[in-house]
């Protein structure tokens, strides 16, 4: 079956001009309204009408898909697409998948069948297949999360540099054997973060030990269960890298219930900057990330899509910083 990337492709122009000439052929400059339509003919493509007819009856509404609502820093995105979507006239629907991904697939179905104008997705777990092919039909955009080969609109940080950044400080307090407790590796930022641990090690001349490698699933107990691992070693760390903030509170708690001061005997650096960060006794040093503005930024690109507007890049790397508190304390003095 022809595609709209296909005429895209032999037109020579983006998928937006196509759309364009499709739904609102006035704003397309006539030569290349002529080239698009007789390119569609000669290579018979039939636009999706359904969605095209949505597409005519805007709603002003969008739908959000959320891979877990409990999340903050989902909810802190959902803040800034919120603040947006409002400043625009638009309604938020928002769906929350707990994640599984056969739940994405489900609101997939509820964008193609209800009277939604676009969607923003905070996580990406479905074939990359049929995700392109919604992305032809509909306005859609990715944050807080990415895909390879797939040409979607996406908002994120560089988790690579930003997961550097935080070792290179656990380095930089004198810490040789840190260990690092990863997100779910089948994500791409949970890769990413372990490859700017590993960068950051190799980088100061330190060897990576694979058993200083623990996953866990960006929980509180995850946190807690691969840290009680960590500790039972012949030679445990003597700081950790977190993915995230909640595995965090969880590595302080293993090391304080087995007789551990933290930052004394193990310094921790998490990551996202969460509230419960700078409250937690001790205050946890972590990578911010900038998340409101990452609502904001998603749902301003989504609006370009629905509005038919050409975008500059798809790609949009938004600045992380490292944030300071009090569980990697003064400087390691190593033993001996």
């Amino acid at each position: 079956m022809v595609k709209m990337s296909d005429v895209a492709e032999k037109a020579n122009v983006s998928k937006a001009t196509v759309s364009r000439v499709l739904r609102n052929p006035e704003a397309v400059k006539k030569d290349t309204r002529d080239k698009v339509l007789a390119i569609i003919e000669q290579m018979n493509y039939q636009p999706n009408i359904l969605a095209r007819h949505f597409r005519r009856s805007q709603t002003n509404t969008i739908l959000v898909v959320v891979p877990n609502i409990m999340n903050t820093v989902f909810s802190h995105i959902l803040g800034g697409i919120e603040h947006a979507a409002g400043e625009n006239g638009y309604r938020v629907l928002l769906a929350n998948t707990n994640k599984q991904v056969e739940k994405e697939y489900e609101y997939l179905d509820h964008l193609k069948q209800r009277q939604v104008d676009g969607m923003i997705l905070l996580s990406a777990r479905m074939d990359k297949n049929v995700l392109a092919e919604v992305m032809e039909q509909f306005p859609v955009v990715l944050t807080a999360d990415y895909l390879e080969g797939v040409a979607i609109p996406t908002v994120t940080i560089d988790n690579v540099s930003s997961a550097r950044t935080a070792t290179e400080h656990l380095i930089n307090m004198g810490h040789s054997r840190i260990a690092h407790i990863t997100g779910p590796l089948h994500l791409l930022v949970s890769q990413d973060r372990l490859k700017g641990y590993r960068q950051a090690l190799l980088q100061n001349g330190l060897a990576f030990d694979n058993i200083l490698i623990q996953e866990g699933d960006f929980s509180h107990e995850s946190g807690y269960n691969q840290m009680t691992k960590l500790m039972a070693l012949e030679k445990p760390p003597t700081a950790v890298f977190s993915a995230n903030d909640e595995m965090a509170t969880g590595v302080i708690k293993a090391a304080k219930e087995n007789g551990l001061s933290v930052p004394g005997d193990l310094a921790v650096v998490g990551f996202d900057n969460i509230k419960l960060s700078a409250i937690y006794d001790p205050g946890i040093t972590t990578i911010a990330q900038p998340t409101f503005e990452m609502g904001k930024k998603a749902m301003e690109l989504l609006l370009e899509q629905i509005n038919g507007i050409e975008m500059g890049k798809r790609q949009h790397v938004l600045e992380n910083e490292l944030i300071i508190r009090e569980s990697c304390g003064a400087n390691f003095q190593k033993n001996g």
